[in-house]
């Protein structure tokens, strides 16, 4: 019977497998540093339709974060305010700023304000803001020092390795829920066995937080 295939054919083969190995490898890689880079810009301000200023509402003026995000304590997402929020006060200050244009037309056509997202983790994530808020998670933790922030942008990589780095060992992280809006709030020296007392008295079960199941629902 006459040989079908060529004498390099099993060298050719052997060669495709090494090489299919090594681009598959390159792929992921290169996923992985994408992910991390032009799709997770930390850091980079974020272009809004209307130039809100965390630092000077939050920072110079002291409103506090649940004003405007009035769902972080009981709901899962953290709600971007109407526009009737900001007319609270902006119907009596500074009236007719130009700054505020984008502002003004939305509320004369009754046109929600389309916000850009920062923060804006893939459909395979759950997240919950009041599961963490309610456990000693600090807002600063996740969003920075947004009331030092003129514009606003991502102040953490919120990768899966980050947010395992606290599900993991939650006592470095937590603090005492009366501190979580307090953007300027600093760990303790002894944060270790503070944050392990409080780990036990917000009854946070530790070993479950890396499960897969927590996140990925």
């Amino acid at each position: 019977m006459p040989q079908i295939l060529p004498p390099n054919a099993n060298t050719f083969a052997k060669w495709s497998i090494i090489g299919g190995g090594i681009f598959l490898t390159a792929l992921v890689c290169a996923l992985v540093i994408f992910a991390r880079t032009e799709e997770n810009r930390v850091g980079v301000p974020v272009e809004q339709p209307v130039g809100f200023q965390h630092s000077l509402h939050s920072g110079e003026l002291g409103i506090d974060c649940r004003y405007c995000h009035t769902s972080v304590e009981v709901a899962a997402y953290a709600n971007v305010p109407p526009t009737e929020v900001c007319m609270t006060c902006h119907s009596q200050i500074r009236v007719g700023a130009p700054q505020l244009a984008g502002v003004y037309n939305s509320w004369e056509t009754e046109t929600p304000i389309a916000w850009n997202k920062v923060h804006d983790l893939a459909d395979f994530v759950y997240f919950s803001h009041s599961a963490h808020i309610n456990n000693g998670v600090g807002c600063n933790h996740c969003h920075g020092r947004v009331d030092q922030m003129s514009a606003i942008w991502k102040a953490a990589p919120q990768t899966m390795g980050w947010c395992l780095e606290c599900h993991r060992n939650p006592a470095r992280y937590v603090r005492p829920r009366e501190e979580v809006f307090n953007l300027a709030y600093e760990a303790p020296e002894n944060q270790l066995e503070l944050g392990a007392q409080l780990v036990k008295a917000y009854d946070i079960n530790a070993d479950a937080l890396a499960n897969c199941s927590i996140c990925h629902r």
